[in-house]
């Protein structure tokens, strides 16, 4: 049986044998997604969507076998390097006109599988419209998503959206070198796009057995963060744990009383397969429970917006 490691054990833990980095695997993360999201599906509340976001990572899954586009160039790791900064920093990142392929090979994946509902075809069919005709348009939507603009956000292009830049910068971190990465790195965001992460997996296995890992919401990739801080205000001192009786195993809500928010984190030793984006999708219950609790959520779902409602006077 697997030990846990205490608090303390692990901030006595010589960090440098810590694998600081773990980057995805091209042939597996996305198709790996969609078979939790199947997995997840049967008799839950949310069974077409998980279902529908199945299909969708396995479109993604497709398409980043053959995506192929350039990464950080030289001056630009040199530059994050000297300032600690992520090279392959998605807000203000210049995407090349590949990623628009990226997104209409995702669209066609997808359009031409079973059963996906009228409304996805809907969407889908508008979006390779778009494409067609106001490519700017996608730009300012994929730009608003990076940025996590919600009020900028349209909620139903979103995950398609997102889906296909998730492909592109996936791509970018299991292509990237990562001997290449600055040795200080901002807190609280991704090292290699500074995104922020969706959750937090307690990992079982080799190096990081044991260690807490926060999942990056757009590059897939994951990096080391001592269990018991808030990963988010950095705090020690003010985190609380919570769970639904008698819910699901190896999910909870890490709290903190210092900045009044939290994040969800999963522990493989529970469910080996879990995954940080299929598994957030599937355990709203719990975000409504932390919400009747006062706290709001650290980050959202890459692949679920919603976009505000204003009452009408």
């Amino acid at each position: 049986m697997q030990r846990i490691l205490e608090r303390g054990e692990i901030e006595s833990l010589d960090h440098t044998s810590i694998p600081r980095l773990r980057q995805p695997v091209r042939a597996s993360v996305f198709a790996d997604r969609a078979a939790r999201l199947r997995q997840l599906a049967p008799g839950h509340p949310l069974s077409s969507y998980l279902l529908l976001m199945a299909a969708l990572a396995d479109a993604q899954h497709h398409v980043l076998r053959h995506c192929n586009l350039p990464g950080a160039e030289e001056s630009r790791i040199e530059l994050s390097q000297a300032h600690g900064m992520p090279p392959l920093q998605a807000n203000g990142w210049e995407r090349p006109d590949g990623w628009r392929d990226i997104l209409k090979a995702v669209l066609e994946h997808i359009s031409s599988g079973p059963d996906i509902p009228p409304q996805a075809k809907h969407v889908i069919a508008s979006l390779e419209q778009n494409l067609a005709s106001r490519p700017d348009s996608i730009e300012a939507q994929a730009d608003a998503l990076l940025a996590e603009r919600e009020n900028d956000v349209d909620a139903a292009t979103a995950p398609f959206i997102m889906a296909a830049l998730q492909v592109y910068w996936t791509s970018l971190a299991a292509d990237f070198n990562a001997d290449d990465l600055p040795v200080v790195s901002p807190k609280g965001v991704c090292p290699l796009c500074g995104s922020l992460p969706v959750a937090s997996i307690v990992r079982v296995g080799g190096q990081a057995d044991g260690c807490r890992y926060l999942c990056c919401s757009l590059c897939s990739s994951e990096w080391h963060l001592v269990r018991v801080t808030c990963s988010h205000c950095d705090d020690t001192k003010s985190i609380a744990f919570h769970q639904i009786e008698d819910g699901p195993e190896g999910i909870k809500a890490e709290s903190c009383d210092n900045c009044h928010t939290y994040r969800k984190i999963f522990y493989q030793e529970k469910v080996l397969n879990t995954d940080a984006v299929a598994d957030d999708l599937a355990s709203l219950a719990l975000d409504m429970l932390m919400g009747e609790a006062g706290y709001s959520r650290s980050s959202g779902n890459p692949l679920l917006w919603q976009n505000e409602q204003t009452e009408a006077s």
